[in-house]
């Protein structure tokens, strides 16, 4: 089997694993295990089936519950536990796990439902849907201290950053850079990875964004997709969630919604730039460090993991990255290396409202 393919479960390895998913939920007497159907899927070997609770225990535990199936030596089960614990802790909503097993990668958690972010935005209720975000948001930031989760460090950014040229430069345009081109590209890395350390520490959730939100009537919102938390940059999950892969606002809505963000976190103490242009500055270079990443990643997820459904977003994460290089002129070897490799386009530069 090629490298590329040698982490990704077989057919059989996950028949047998749902074997064990069944007999270990059987042995609890909390769920309907016939009831067992898909919950949800996303980019990692995670699964999610959501089942019904025993009608005895309904009011106490709710209508369904969530399984999940998380192979030990592909998933990082105690990190789950852990930030669940944090963020529960800060007050923030997620789901509480009801039943484990560590060892074997298979928790039993109560049910956030169905409706993300992304199911419900609209330009109607998008104000008060990020201020509860937001809310969510500086929670977990003001229960931060170092020590307690990994570091988002300069190997950690540089890592990510180097996605881009591995999976969407390499594999997807088929794109060998010169030496120019990749001293040019360092530079660019060396650049925005001097502003993303130089910023102050925070608890990250490293995907806070529409996809792993749920819209709850209370306690809203319900915050998954948490075990990668990292200790980093204070922008960079208002970056995930206000420039988001997945949708896209106007530039000077966004604007307005850092602003307020801004404005809250100072008003509660938390370590943000006092210059409100030095932080949208840094709130970009956070953004553009993130969509290199996601550039590589989507493309990675497709080529190597069979999933092209993030495909269809690679064209809005170019635009978050070309729109941005072309505000700073410290960025601007970024966007004439993707014009010369025709990387979404014809070279043509894209309108911007806001030149740094």
């Amino acid at each position: 089997m090629s490298s590329l393919y040698q982490n990704i479960p077989t057919s059989a390895e996950q028949d047998a694993r749902l074997t064990l998913l069944t007999e270990w939920l059987g042995s609890l007497d909390l769920v309907e295990v016939g009831s067992r159907r898909p919950a949800s899927s996303d980019a990692s070997f995670r699964r999610y089936f959501r089942l019904d609770v025993a009608p005895a225990l309904r009011a106490k535990l709710g209508d369904t519950l969530i399984a999940m199936d998380a192979p030990p030596e592909r998933e990082n089960v105690p990190a789950f536990i852990h930030v669940q614990g944090l963020l529960q802790e800060a007050g923030v909503t997620v789901p509480a796990i009801v039943a484990r097993d560590v060892e074997r990668g298979f928790l039993l958690l109560s049910d956030l439902g169905t409706t993300t972010y992304l199911q419900r935005l609209d330009p109607d209720n998008a104000a008060f849907m990020y201020s509860d975000a937001v809310d969510a948001l500086i929670k977990f930031q003001l229960h931060s201290q170092p020590g307690v989760l990994p570091e988002f460090d300069r190997a950690f950014v540089l890592r990510e950053m180097n996605l881009f040229p591995e999976w969407f430069l390499g594999r997807h345009l088929g794109v060998t850079m010169n030496e120019a081109q990749q001293a040019q590209l360092d530079k660019v890395f060396e650049t925005i990875t001097n502003n993303v350390l130089a910023q102050q520490q925070v608890f990250m959730h490293r995907d806070f964004h529409s996809r792993n939100l749920m819209f709850l009537d209370q306690g809203n919102p319900g915050v998954l997709d948490f075990q990668d938390a990292v200790y980093g940059p204070v922008t960079y999950d208002l970056a995930s969630l206000l420039r988001d892969a997945y949708i896209q606002w106007d530039e000077e809505i966004v604007l307005d919604w850092v602003v307020r963000y801004w404005q809250s976190a100072k008003q509660v103490g938390l370590p943000v730039n006092p210059d409100i242009d030095a932080f949208y500055r840094d709130f970009e270079f956070m953004a553009l460090q993130r969509h290199l990443k996601i550039l590589g990643i989507f493309c990675r997820l497709n080529y190597r993991d069979g999933k092209p459904i993030y495909m269809g977003d690679l064209p809005t994460v170019m635009d978050y990255v070309r729109k941005t290089a072309n505000r700073y002129t410290e960025l601007k070897p970024l966007l004439r290396l993707l014009d010369a490799f025709d990387a979404f386009g014809d070279g043509a530069a894209p309108q911007v409202g806001y030149t740094f």
